[in-house]
């Protein structure tokens, strides 16, 4: 798949995920840029709920999605999988038909799932509703993970987060 990169199709990712019944939250730079950030980004990230129902739901959409192991250098290796495969790791940095998917079970600076869908955000996204982490959940994370890209984003994210906290208070007040 390496060879013949797929189109980047965020929306085909989440619209598998959904027809699944996968219970995630999207992270991470997809996230933040379906909430307003005008920073580029070439994945999806998920944080799915770890119960083993909807790990093997997840592990379905990933058959259906063609996922393969996805590492720096190599052509994209073969993925066999199911729920208890899935959840023996924290994160899995996978390919797909239709892009690259990153699966992180905790991301750094979050308590995983149930913390970061307590203040997820719905949105539609070309038909299908998904689930966002809010963007100061996207912040702390980034800020914790400390890697240098999460650095330069940080500042449009926290500006972004700024505006979006006056423009709640704008209209509770007004």
């Amino acid at each position: 798949m390496r060879g013949s990169v797929a189109e980047f199709r965020p929306d085909a990712i989440v619209a598998v995920l959904e027809q699944h019944r996968v219970a995630c939250v999207l992270i991470g730079g997809f996230a933040a840029f379906l909430q307003g950030s005008p920073i580029p980004t070439t994945d999806v990230d998920i944080t799915p709920q770890r119960d083993p129902a909807n790990l093997a739901r997840l592990s379905t959409a990933l058959t259906e999605l063609d996922a393969r192991i996805r590492a720096e250098g190599v052509e994209p290796l073969p993925f066999a999988h199911d729920a208890a495969s899935l959840a023996r790791a924290g994160v899995w940095n996978l390919t797909t038909r239709y892009g690259d998917l990153d699966i992180s079970f905790v991301p750094t600076g979050t308590g995983g799932y149930d913390d970061l869908v307590r203040d997820a955000i719905e949105v539609e996204l070309r038909g299908t509703r998904v689930q966002l982490a809010s963007l100061a959940d996207i912040v702390r994370s980034k800020d914790a993970a400390g890697r240098d890209k999460d650095h330069r984003a940080l500042p449009v994210l926290r500006e972004l987060l700024a505006r979006q906290t006056r423009e709640r208070a704008a209209r509770r007040d007004g």
